[in-house]
């Protein structure tokens, strides 16, 4: 699973919100938001559809799928 950073970004890339993914896996925002943060790891049932939404996106826009430098990255 990519870090945090790179998760926000793929979503963001995509156009979506944590509100429209967190109703397609039928979690809450809060919910989906720690999976993205990594303050939680989603459970076995999303864990795989996760990734594969993940791995998609980052086929999509590989561009948001780089780590960021560390001189790019918000401090």
């Amino acid at each position: 699973m990519p870090p945090p950073d790179v998760r926000a970004r793929l979503r963001k890339a995509d156009g979506l919100t944590q509100d429209e993914v967190a109703e397609v896996f039928g979690v809450t925002r809060v919910a989906f938001h720690r999976w993205e943060t990594g303050q939680a790891k989603p459970r076995r049932r999303h864990l795989e559809a996760y990734v594969r939404l993940l791995s998609g996106w980052a086929a999509k826009h590989p561009e948001a799928a780089k780590p960021l430098e560390p001189t790019q990255q918000a401090g």
